[in-house]
């Protein structure tokens, strides 16, 4: 998603049987006593942000804050079993909503884009809260922007709830959001995301994190490598709204098939890449089997390597296009051009004025659900 030209934001989707709910605390009868978080600071506004860490035994961390169930920062060992912290984000949670870059922040109710911000659903118009050159950008105001509620914590993991209430940015439904973050034995981050509505809506979460497996702020990930298990892809216009057509990566500059620089064509003269001034592509993702990663990335540099699970149908591959050096991040750190990349699980942009795209749509009695891992280790020439 880009960073500049922007206001605020919207992304993922899987519908299985579940029960309906007019509230978050309908949702969440399994709440249990938890260790308090810390204060990580006050907003402008004056509310309160809390800030809770969870680990596991080989020292991986993650910290979240209640503002946009944001993942602040994640600490994975490199080669020489140095601990890296390889997401962007800030050192104060005032400067999330000052900045707009959604750094580590869960998206909703939409994320993506939505084309001239607004859809119809069950033949009624809805409106939306248009904050991109008359679109709608990851959900408007959105869920990074609310502060969410914690339900439960451990030393591994964390839940959190947010109520939207019907007519948020524009959205039908009284919608009942939870996102649960959980460091694995195995060095996973996995991240699962739930929702219920009482009113048909669309529904489409991820998670917005910044990767750059050499550490954040150290440097551009041009020269880092991926692979996605994807033959195709979306089209967009110049606004980056999908045309609606999917076509092949073959003998574009947007075919990581095999593993590839992410540098090595970021520069030529293709459609999609002038448009986003690089990367800012939603690929259609390959059937696959469950321990099939839908991607692949490694730093030459560190030795780390990432693979993303995900039951989503899309990835949105982001490489950071805004970024001019002016940003300061954690630890002062300037966050230059390129400085990282996001891979942002979901089903597509726009597909609820798409019908040739797989439904967001999520009624009153389904449960939405949805589950990407990101897994950590050692780069092993194996892919």
């Amino acid at each position: 998603m880009t960073y500049k030209n922007l206001s605020f934001a919207v992304l993922a989707l899987g519908l299985t049987v579940g029960m309906n709910t007019q509230n978050l605390s309908a949702t969440t009868t399994h709440q249990t006593h938890h260790p308090a978080g810390q204060l990580f600071g006050t907003l402008d506004n004056g509310k309160k942000v809390e800030i809770y860490t969870i680990a596991n035994a080989h020292g991986m961390q993650a910290r979240v804050m209640t503002l946009g169930a944001t993942l602040v920062s994640l600490r994975v060992p490199d080669e020489h079993g140095k601990l890296r912290d390889v997401i962007l984000g800030y050192d104060k949670p005032q400067d999330y909503l000052t900045h707009h870059t959604f750094f580590g922040a869960t998206i909703g109710r939409y994320g993506n884009r939505i084309g001239g911000a607004r859809f119809t659903l069950n033949g009624k118009e809805y409106k939306l809260a248009a904050n991109e050159n008359g679109n709608i950008l990851h959900g408007g105001v959105g869920f990074d922007q609310r502060i969410w509620k914690v339900l439960h914590v451990s030393a591994h993991s964390i839940e959190l709830g947010y109520h939207s209430p019907d007519g948020e940015d524009g959205f039908p439904g009284n919608l009942n959001a939870t996102v649960q973050f959980t460091i694995t034995p195995e060095n996973s981050l996995r991240i699962s995301y739930g929702a219920t509505t009482d009113k048909p809506t669309v529904v489409n979460l991820t998670n917005h994190s910044y990767f750059n497996l050499d550490g954040q702020g150290n440097g551009t990930i041009l020269h880092q490598i991926l692979k996605i298990d994807a033959d195709h892809y979306t089209p967009v216009n110049a606004q980056l709204i999908p045309t609606g057509k999917i076509e092949p990566v073959a003998g574009t500059p947007l075919d990581f098939r095999k593993p590839t620089p992410i540098g090595a064509h970021i520069n030529e003269d293709f459609p999609a890449l002038k448009y986003g001034h690089g990367y800012d592509i939603n690929y259609v993702l390959n059937k696959r089997g469950p321990h099939t990663p839908a991607a692949v990335a490694y730093s030459p540099n560190s030795g780390i390597e990432m693979e993303v699970f995900t039951d989503q149908p899309g990835i949105q591959f982001y490489t950071a296009n805004g970024f001019d050096g002016s940003l300061h991040g954690k630890e002062g750190k300037a966050y230059q051009l390129h400085a990282a990349f996001c891979m942002e699980t979901q089903h597509f942009p726009d597909s609820p004025n798409q019908p040739s795209f797989p439904s967001t749509e999520l009624k009153p009695g389904q449960h939405y659900h949805t589950v990407t891992t990101y897994h950590f280790t050692i780069h092993r020439e194996k892919h």
